[in-house]
Order: C-alpha cells, then sequence, then structure tokens
C-alpha cells in the first residue's frame, strides 16, 4: 500500500466558524432520492411498476419532496414521471423533482416528461471541481460558469412555456466540495442572478458532497462558508446531498445542518452509487433520539425493511444502526446486566421519559419488541439470564440466585456452542432448581402447632417411602430440623423469598431458597405450587437433592 501517492485536502481558513456552537432544534426539509440515485446504483434498476409501489410508500413515510428521475437518461425514467402526472399519483402536498444536466436538448426532454405537473423540482447540475474541468471538460472557470449560466437560462425559458408558476428551480454544483469556495459561490450566484429568487419564488442551491474527500468539520466549514456568501440568501433554501465515500455522510450532513443547511437529499439505509448516499433513516432517526419530530415515520421499521429488501435487492446490515436485527440486542453479561437494572429504575421513578443504559432509543418505537433486547449465549451473565426469565416467564431471581442460574446457562451455552432461546432458559431453570426430585421426593406432609410447629411429612429417598417429623418456629424450620435429624445432613437456610408467578396459570406461587452446608458452599433450589407453603417445602427439597 502506497500512501505516498495520495494527499491531504486542504481545509479552507475559518478561524470564527459559528458551527460548532450550534444546536439541531428542528428536522430540516427531507427530500428522497431513491428513485434516482439509489435506483440508478441497483445491478437491476427498478421497473415502473416497482417504482410505482416505491413512490407510493415514500409518500406514506411522510416525504414530501421526492425526487423520481432522471426523464432524459432513458423511456423507463421519462416514462414514470409521464405515468405519476397523468394517473394523478402525486398528493397535493407533495413534490416530485426531476434531474437535468445543464444541456439544451436533456434539459428540453425533462421539461417534456413535466408537462402538466401540478408542481415540480427541477433540478439542474453540472460538475465545477478543479479535477474534473481539468480532466474531464478540459475547460476553464469562466466556460464551465457559462455552462451553468446557459443551463440557467434555457430552464428559465422552459419553465415559461409550460407554466413558470408549477416549477421550482434547483441548482448542484457538482462535485462541489472538490470546487474553489470563492468560484463555487461566483457560480452559484451568477445562476441566481439568471433565476432571481425573492419571497414566493425561493431556489434551491444543493450543495453535494459528491466524492467525499475530507473530514466531515471540513464539509461543515464550506457550508457555513456558501451561506455567507450567497445572493438572495432569505429567497434560498440551502441543500445537502453527500455521499459516503469515507463512511462519514451522516456525519457530515448533521454538521452541515448545524452550519447552516435547510434541506437534506438522501436515501433509505444510504443506499446509493458506489458507497451511497446519506442514510435518511439514521438521520431522521438521530434527531427522534434526542427528542426532535423528524416528520417521517419509521414506527413499522420490520415493514420498511421487509419491503426495501425486496424492491431493491439490497440486505440491510444486522448492525444498521436502529434498523438493524441485532442493534438492540445485547450478548455481553455486563451490558444485560445493566439494561436489565436500567428498565426496572425505569419502570420504578419515571416510566414516560426513556433512560436505559446501553439503548438510545426505546425499540417499540420502531415497532420491535423487548423481546430480543437480550440475547443469551456463552459471553452473556447473570443479568441478561435474569432479564429473560422475568421479561418472558414472570420469574424474578433473588439476586443471589442470579449468578448462580448465569453460570449453568453460560456453560450450556459454551458447550453447545450456539445462543440459547428463551425457551431452552427456561427449561434448565426448571429442570436444575424445580424438577430436581431424586433422590428425595415430598409425597405429604402435615403441620400442626400451638406456639412451636411441628412437621410430619412424608418422603421418598431413592424410591423407599420414609416419615419425617420436626418441630421449629415455624413450617421451613420444623421441615428442615426433620429432614436433617432423619437424613443425616446439615445445613441452615441462607435464602428465601417468594412471589405469585405470572407465567400460565396466575394462582401458583414460587418460592426460591438457597442452603449452606457446613462447608460454606451455597445451594438453590426453587418450588412451584398453587399453595405458597408446598412451594417452600419442594424448593428446599430441591437445594437439598443439590447437595447430594
Amino acid at each position: 500500500m502506497n500512501n505516498s501517492k495520495y494527499r491531504p485536502f486542504k481545509p479552507i481558513q475559518m478561524p470564527d466558524r459559528k458551527w460548532p456552537n450550534r444546536q439541531l432544534t428542528a428536522a430540516p426539509i427531507w427530500c428522497s432520492v431513491d428513485l434516482r440515485d439509489g435506483n440508478q446504483a441497483l445491478e437491476a434498476p427498478m421497473t415502473l411498476e416497482q417504482k410505482l409501489a416505491y413512490f407510493q410508500y415514500l409518500v406514506e413515510i411522510g416525504f414530501k419532496e421526492i425526487e423520481v428521475s432522471f426523464p432524459a437518461a432513458s423511456d423507463t425514467e421519462f416514462n414514470f414521471t409521464r405515468t405519476l402526472i397523468e394517473r394523478d399519483l402525486i398528493p397535493d402536498d407533495v413534490t416530485i423533482q426531476v434531474l437535468t444536466q445543464a444541456r439544451r436538448h436533456i434539459i428540453e426532454r425533462t421539461f417534456e416528461a413535466l408537462e402538466g405537473v401540478p408542481r415540480a423540482v427541477v433540478h439542474l447540475y453540472n460538475s465545477t471541481s478543479t479535477l474534473q474541468r481539468d480532466v474531464v471538460f478540459h475547460k476553464d472557470m469562466d466556460a464551465i460558469k457559462g455552462l451553468a449560466v446557459e443551463g440557467a437560462e434555457i430552464v428559465r425559458d422552459c419553465a415559461e412555456k409550460y407554466g413558470r408558476e408549477r416549477f421550482i428551480f434547483e441548482y448542484s454544483p457538482e462535485s462541489f466540495t472538490g470546487t474553489e469556495m470563492n468560484y463555487a459561490a461566483e457560480v452559484c450566484n451568477a445562476v441566481l442572478d439568471v433565476w432571481e429568487p425573492g419571497p414566493d419564488n425561493k431556489v434551491i442551491i444543493n450543495l453535494p458532497d459528491t466524492v467525499q474527500m475530507s473530514m466531515p468539520n471540513v464539509y461543515a466549514d464550506q457550508i457555513e462558508y456558501m451561506c455567507e456568501h450567497l445572493r438572495y440568501r432569505s429567497h434560498i433554501i440551502v441543500s445537502l446531498h453527500a455521499h459516503n465515500d469515507r463512511g462519514t455522510g451522516v456525519a457530515a450532513t448533521e454538521l452541515a445542518l448545524l452550519a447552516g443547511a435547510d434541506r437534506v437529499e438522501g436515501t433509505l439505509f444510504g443506499n446509493g452509487e458506489r458507497t451511497g448516499n446519506a442514510d435518511l433513516v439514521t438521520l431522521a432517526m438521530n434527531l427522534y433520539s434526542h427528542g426532535i419530530d423528524p416528520g417521517l415515520d419509521f414506527s413499522d421499521v420490520n415493514g420498511l425493511i421487509a419491503f426495501y429488501e425486496e424492491a431493491t435487492g439490497l440486505p440491510v446490515h444486522p448492525r444498521h444502526p436502529y434498523a438493524g436485527d441485532l442493534v438492540f440486542t445485547a450478548f455481553s453479561g455486563s451490558h444485560q446486566d445493566a439494561i436489565n437494572k436500567g428498565m426496572a429504575a425505569m419502570r420504578a421513578n419515571h416510566p414516560h421519559r426513556w433512560e436505559v443504559p446501553y439503548l438510545p432509543i426505546d425499540p417499540a418505537d420502531l415497532g420491535r419488541s423487548y423481546d430480543p433486547i437480550i440475547r443469551i449465549n456463552s459471553q452473556s451473565g447473570k443479568g441478561g439470564v435474569a432479564y429473560v426469565l422475568e421479561q418472558g416467564f414472570s420469574i424474578h431471581l433473588p439476586k443471589d440466585m442470579q449468578q448462580d442460574c448465569g453460570n449453568l446457562v453460560t456453560q450450556v451455552s459454551d458447550e453447545k456452542k450456539r445462543e440459547l432461546k428463551p425457551d431452552e432458559i427456561y427449561q434448565l431453570f426448571m429442570d436444575h432448581y424445580v424438577n430436581v426430585e431424586a433422590p428425595v421426593a415430598l409425597i405429604s406432609y402435615h403441620e400442626k402447632g400451638n406456639g412451636e410447629t411441628v412437621v410430619s411429612s412424608v418422603i421418598a429417598v431413592n424410591s423407599e417411602e420414609k416419615q419425617i417429623v420436626g418441630s421449629g418456629d415455624g413450617l421451613i424450620e420444623g421441615f428442615c430440623n426433620a429432614i436433617q435429624k432423619h437424613m443425616g445432613v446439615s445445613f441452615e437456610v441462607a435464602g428465601y423469598s417468594q412471589h405469585a408467578l405470572g407465567y400460565g396459570t396466575k394462582s401458583r406461587a414460587i418460592t426460591y431458597v438457597s442452603i449452606k452446608d457446613n462447608g460454606g458452599r451455597v445451594f438453590y433450589g426453587a418450588g412451584l405450587s398453587s399453595s405458597i407453603s408446598k412451594s417452600s417445602i419442594k424448593a428446599i427439597i430441591s437445594a437439598i437433592n443439590r447437595i447430594q
């Protein structure tokens, strides 16, 4: 790898930049370019019917501006635009957008496609970067500016022919970030002088990060520079169109919004040519996570993913922010423990304000259930196991029992070399702590007392029935004394708790017991019964059986 053939990007000098001290408080104007920029990046571009379905889906999500085509590029693009208009498929509050190069025959073909449109953005572009001027067009600055001005004049004249009131003009100096800033402002201002924006006919100046060549902060500086040097600023909508060559499309867009931009062009899940565009799902949900209404509805993210993958043939990565299958899932034990405690604290203290470690937003807001938040494998810990048993089966493990149960589940997961499903974890708990009926099993018991409690029980030891009797201060002590006296074991009850069980029949109770032998070892047991007394006796027997 020979890094010496590359040069660092030279930033502009802005010692008085203002954007670092600003904060986003509202969503920008969103413009989806999925049907043009995203579609042209697919191995198999969408058919007319696929594009119609995609357009309708974008409308349902809440997009009010949608770039639908490059009408002069192909018959499919042209016909799609005509179909939207002729079938009256464009809602009154939605504006379509089309793209055109700054060339007469392409502009004229574009307006032919728009005949009869209620309202449309005509997006004119030509490349202005130093590199493209030198190696693609072989033209100097004046010539490139002349192409932009001529294109703007043709757009203006065509709009007059088809009804000026129907059209909003947009101009992009393509490869803007590779253009000298003073020259980019000069070209944009020349175009603006042709279009003469005003309060009733605002113009969009789109400043694309066509090929990312710098860190996101440099893009923000460039946008702030342009906002300060564009004429007619109060009548201009400054728009962004960041690609993702450096993997920073979202970051560059957010910083550029701080720098004064008003509008964002992008795609669902970042689809687009090369490394894609700024991801509108992530951008919108980032705002949402800060309490800002993004104006886009992603409350059914699973449905969104299914539609997107079917339409584009592209998968959504399982680690995609907000939408990925695994982004709300914790396998790490410490993460699981923090999530479990955070969920409990939130429910108890502030149920209407979301604050849970490792979960920046509530998965339910995206239509996701809580079931996959914590999944268990060999990397998991006590908190995760406790969460799964609590959420799925209403089993609230005592704190001292969580570690023992977590170790058990981790060991089994490691042996099986795979994740354990909730039902498997529940069955492990039942087999290891509840259904432990050998060598000792309870047949019956009876308690009586006037002051001291006498407990008479029938147990089976290795299938041989025995009657045992013990007394003490209550049922538990009386039964434990009987077991120790007749079986020759010695232990003490170290922990005891119980609660009603909400899983299955709600009338059942579950009791948890820990006992400590003479060597200081602790053993755990649990008992289930409709009788609290019986569940307690069964829990003690389960714990004793683990000593044997």
